[in-house]
């Protein structure tokens, strides 16, 4: 994990796909600027879906994860590990929350990622106050909304 003083908080407001379908490609960035990467949720159905998601994304290629509570699994080995609990076991430099998961605002990550669906009015009010919190702490936050395509726009806010 890079060390830096404090995370860049970037949120994302879904509207046009599921999560799952716009976690995927955020993850594959991650990677390749050689970040592993912590997906919380305290959702198993949610964690499934993801690792369903993950797998199939792309027609070529995969993203290496496991689910941390998988028999077995060597969870500090996963470059993507998706896990109910925001324990950073995998070393990760980026942290991604869902479903209303929260963390301190001075989390010890590169960069934290808030996806939050328009319908979830619990995770989006979750999402306003730690949108909030980090720009009071003086942190670099970046908000983010889906286009008709589903592609990404930077709105300012």
């Amino acid at each position: 994990m890079a060390d830096t003083p404090a995370p860049e908080w970037w949120f994302y407001h879904l509207s046009r796909t599921t999560l799952e379908q716009a976690a995927a490609p955020l993850m594959a960035k991650c990677l390749e600027a050689g970040w592993r990467v912590l997906a919380v949720s305290p959702s198993a159905e949610r964690r499934a879906a993801l690792d369903a998601a993950l797998w199939t994304y792309e027609d070529k290629s995969f993203l290496p994860h496991g689910q941390a509570e998988a028999p077995g699994l060597d969870a500090a080995r996963q470059p993507v590990l998706l896990s109910a609990k925001a324990e950073n076991v995998n070393g990760a430099a980026a942290l991604v929350l869902m479903d209303g998961v929260t963390v301190p605002v001075d989390a010890p990550y590169t960069r934290c990622m808030v996806m939050f669906d328009d319908g979830d009015s619990g995770a989006r009010t979750k999402a306003r106050a730690q949108f909030k919190a980090a720009k009071d702490a003086g942190l670099v936050t970046r908000y983010f909304q889906q286009t008709p395509k589903g592609g990404w726009s930077e709105a300012g806010v």
